[in-house]
């Protein structure tokens, strides 16, 4: 207790204050970062474990007990990279997508003509109901996926994904990946997310679809097969949508 009051005496000084301050503001981005996660839950686990050993130590003063907590902090710290590898990675990431150089720089009439094409190809599948997953790449490179699928580099166009997605086609399974405005690769692997999902409807496509928007900061929309419903999903989330709203997010997405 004595420790504690001498450590609120210090934050009179204005420099101790601005510490607090750095302090509780990285804090609070490294809970923004992990919310909606997995991490949420071993992240509140290791806080509850850290004010509960600061309670026990402060009040019954036990040594071994001390030394333990003592000593496995440089254990923790070593783990924690590993706990929370993609949480640190998707935030490296996010600081890299901040430097102006890296704003990307597209033809408005060039994109708009891409959208009008995507979304007529949705349409198309949706009234079908034809399976599709198309990925947008965005600042973060998505040059692994792109190596294992088929090249094209093509125009995009809605004759072209429907083809493509055609069932029983050579590269019907798996997904197509635009960067820019071109097509890059078709019958793409991507990695799928291992989330609960917590709707039955949502089979290996959104799966997918969510796992490379958890990887990277791309946009993916996928048309299941068995609702024909069109989907986008981005920073790890999945939202149903229309094609008016299609365009909305697309149009976002392609906004230096």
């Amino acid at each position: 207790m004595t420790d504690i009051l001498i450590s609120l005496s210090r934050l009179q000084d204005w420099r101790n204050l601005l510490d607090v301050a750095l302090v509780s503001l990285i804090f609070y981005g490294l809970l923004l970062l992990f919310r909606g996660t997995q991490a949420v839950q071993l992240v509140r686990g290791l806080v509850v474990l850290a004010l509960a050993a600061a309670l026990v130590n402060q009040t019954v003063q036990l040594t071994a007990f001390t030394w333990l907590i003592s000593n496995s902090a440089a254990v923790v710290l070593v783990a924690i990279p590993v706990i929370f590898q993609p949480e640190l990675r998707r935030a490296l990431e996010r600081v890299g997508r901040t430097a102006p150089l890296l704003v990307r720089r597209n033809d408005n009439a060039t994109i708009q003509r891409v959208i009008n094409e995507v979304i007529k190809a949705v349409e198309q599948m949706s009234e079908r109901n034809t399976g599709a997953l198309i990925v947008f790449e965005g600042a973060t490179g998505l040059a692994d996926y792109i190596d294992r699928g088929v090249a094209l580099d093509a125009e995009v166009s809605s004759e072209l994904l429907t083809t493509i997605f055609f069932p029983n086609t050579a590269l019907h399974d798996g997904a197509v990946i635009v960067t820019q405005d071109r097509i890059a690769a078709a019958s793409c692997v991507l990695p799928l997310t291992q989330r609960e999902l917590g709707d039955s409807q949502l089979g290996t496509r959104h799966r997918a679809a969510i796992g490379v928007t958890e990887q990277a900061d791309a946009l993916s929309v996928v048309v299941s097969e068995e609702t024909g419903t069109s989907s986008v999903a981005r920073n790890g989330r999945i939202l149903r949508i229309d094609s008016g709203r299609l365009r909305t997010l697309l149009s976002d997405f392609y906004r230096p």
